[in-house]
């Protein structure tokens, strides 16, 4: 979930790299629709982009959390330029599971996709 085009288009290439099938969303809000309104197992991970428009990330992460079943419970991965330690602590305080710093690091991707895809 990105909301500017261009680290859209890297981070899907990049994820897709990986096998991954990759839905892109335009904020925050059409994030949470989108897992709401799927099949409980249709998403197996989330990476969210903290500065979305309309709900940044970590609204959108509180909202997707309070979903019930599986949806409430979907591995939701940060991304962001934001790489303080505060910023990996409050991504964490909000819900998210992970936090990779943008530039994306392919390596560090595969690492944390390997955590919650196997």
């Amino acid at each position: 979930m990105e909301d500017n085009d261009l680290n859209s288009e890297i981070a899907s290439e990049i994820i897709g790299m990986t096998g991954a099938s990759v839905e892109i969303v335009e904020n925050g809000r059409e994030a949470v629709e989108r897992i709401e309104n799927a099949s409980e197992n249709w998403y197996d991970i989330v990476f969210m982009d903290v500065q979305m428009p309309v709900i940044n990330g970590y609204e959108a992460t509180a909202a997707i959390r309070a979903l019930p079943g599986r949806r409430g419970q979907i591995p939701i991965i940060a991304m962001t330029a934001n790489a303080f330690a505060e910023d990996v602590q409050l991504a964490k305080n909000t819900g998210m599971d992970e936090h990779i710093a943008k530039p994306l690091d392919f390596e560090k991707l595969n690492t944390v996709m390997e955590k919650y895809l196997n």
